[in-house]
C-alpha cells in the first residue's frame, strides 16, 4: 500500500469521525433550544394553589385580567302562551237564513276588505219573503186610508166604535209586519226602499264585516249552508298580542308595564320584546294559572308571528346591582366553583392564586360572587383563560 492511498483512508475516516460529531453535536443543541422554546403551561391542580406566567404566555393565550364588578341582575318568571288578537279582530261568517252556496272562490290566507262578496246563497225562499213584504206594503195604504176614515166616522157617530177599533187593529198588525219583514231584508242585503217586482232575486251575498285574511273555510260550492252555522272565519292579525299563562304564585309578582322576553319555536335564538298590559285576575281552577296580556315593543314584528303561534316567554319583575364575574372567569371542579386572583406582575411574569367562591344569581354572562366581602375592591381576577388552567 503506497502512502497516497494510505493518507487517502486516513482522511475519509477522519471526515467521517467529523461528521458524526456534528451531527451528535447539532442534536444536542435543537435538543436543548426546542426544550427552550417550549413554554408549557400547568394547570393549578387540586393540590396546587398557585400558578405562574410568563409575558408570551399571558398574551398567546389572550388572557383578560379585570376588576369584579358591579351588574344588574334581573329576576324573571318563565311562562308560556301563544299570540292572540283582540275578539273584534276574529270574524266567524254565517248566515241568518239557510241557503245553497252557488259561488265562493275564497282559500286560507286570501286577504278580505270589509264589504267584500265572500261568497252567495241561493233559496226560493228568499223570493217569497220579498213577496211577502211587498204585499204587506201594499195593503199599507189601504188600511191607513180606512183607518183615518173609520176615525172621523166614529167621531161623528156615524160608525161604531167596534169598527173604528178594527180598523186600527188591522192597521197596526199590518204595519208591524211591514217594518218586521223590512228588518228581515236588511239582514239578507237587500234594501226594501229599492225593491219593487222587477228587482226580486233569489241569491243573497255575504259580506266580510272585517278587514283581515280568511282563516278557515268551512263550505263548498254546492253545499247547504244552515243559519248560523260557521261557513268561514276570517282574522286581522293587527293589533297582535301575547296571551302567556303564569303560576298563581307568581301574581304578586307581575305588575303592569313591567318588560317582557320572548321568543318562538321556529327561532330559538332571536328575543323580541313586549310589555306587560293587563294582568287577569281570576285563576284558572283545573291548571291553576293566571292570564297575563301582553302588548309588542315593536308593532313592525307582528308580520313574523300569527295567531295561535306558541311562544316561550320571561317577565322581568325586579332588577337589583350585585357584585359579580363574567362566568368565564368562574371554573366549576366537584361543584366548587374557583377564580384565579393575580398576586404579582414583575417583568412581565404574572402569578395566580386560586382562590374559591360562592355564587349566586347568573344573568347576560355574568354571575354573583356571594362572598365578594373576601376581595379588595383592587382585586384583579383572570376573567378570560382560566378554564385552561384549573383542572381537577
Amino acid at each position: 500500500m503506497n502512502s497516497n492511498m494510505t493518507k487517502s483512508i486516513y482522511y475519509r475516516i477522519y471526515m467521517y469521525l467529523l461528521f458524526l460529531f456534528l451531527l451528535v453535536l447539532t442534536s444536542c443543541t435543537s435538543k436543548s433550544e426546542s426544550k427552550a422554546m417550549e413554554e408549557v403551561i400547568v394547570p393549578v391542580t387540586s393540590d396546587d394553589m398557585f400558578l405562574k406566567l410568563n409575558e408570551s404566555q399571558f398574551t398567546t393565550s389572550n388572557m383578560l385580567l379585570d376588576t369584579m364588578k358591579t351588574h344588574s341582575f334581573t329576576q324573571v318568571i318563565k311562562s308560556n302562551g301563544m299570540f292572540d288578537v283582540p275578539p273584534e279582530n276574529y270574524a266567524s261568517i254565517s248566515s241568518y237564513f239557510g241557503g245553497t252556496v252557488t259561488q265562493i272562490k275564497l282559500l286560507p290566507g286570501v286577504p278580505v276588505k270589509k264589504g267584500q262578496i265572500l261568497f252567495i246563497l241561493e233559496n226560493p225562499e228568499y223570493i217569497q219573503l220579498q213577496q211577502d213584504y211587498l204585499e204587506a206594503k201594499g195593503q199599507q195604504e189601504y188600511l191607513r186610508t180606512d183607518f183615518e176614515r173609520q176615525k172621523i166616522l166614529a167621531q161623528d157617530k156615524i160608525t161604531s166604535q167596534k169598527n173604528y177599533i178594527k180598523a186600527e187593529s188591522e192597521y197596526t198588525v199590518n204595519q208591524v209586519k211591514v217594518e218586521s219583514l223590512a228588518k228581515k231584508l236588511l239582514l239578507m242585503g237587500i234594501n226594501p226602499q229599492e225593491l219593487d217586482l222587477q228587482s226580486l232575486q233569489s241569491t243573497i251575498n255575504i259580506l266580510s264585516p272585517i278587514n283581515g285574511f280568511v282563516s278557515d273555510v268551512e263550505i263548498t260550492l254546492g253545499s247547504f249552508l244552515n243559519p248560523s252555522q260557521t261557513a268561514l272565519t276570517i282574522v286581522n292579525p293587527q293589533h297582535l298580542h301575547l296571551e302567556l299563562n303564569i303560576f298563581e304564585k307568581d301574581l304578586s309578582k307581575v305588575k303592569v308595564g313591567q318588560p317582557i322576553k320572548f321568543k318562538i319555536q321556529e327561532d330559538q335564538q332571536e328575543m323580541y320584546d313586549a310589555k306587560v298590559h293587563l294582568v287577569n285576575k281570576s285563576v284558572d281552577l283545573e291548571n291553576r294559572t293566571i292570564g297575563i296580556h301582553g302588548h309588542l315593543s315593536d308593532e313592525n314584528n307582528t308580520e313574523k308571528f300569527s295567531p295561535g303561534m306558541y311562544v316561550e316567554a320571561e317577565i322581568e319583575t325586579a332588577s337589583e346591582s350585585k357584585p359579580a364575574l363574567p362566568q368565564e372567569a368562574v371554573i366549576e371542579i366537584d361543584n366548587k366553583h374557583f377564580v384565579l386572583t393575580l398576586i404579582n406582575s414583575e417583568n412581565g411574569n404574572y402569578s395566580f392564586e386560586r382562590k374559591l367562591v360562592e355564587i349566586g344569581a347568573s344573568d347576560d354572562g355574568y354571575v354573583e360572587i356571594l362572598n365578594n366581602q373576601d376581595f379588595n375592591k383592587d382585586t384583579k381576577f383572570l376573567t378570560r383563560g382560566a378554564f385552561n388552567l384549573i383542572t381537577d
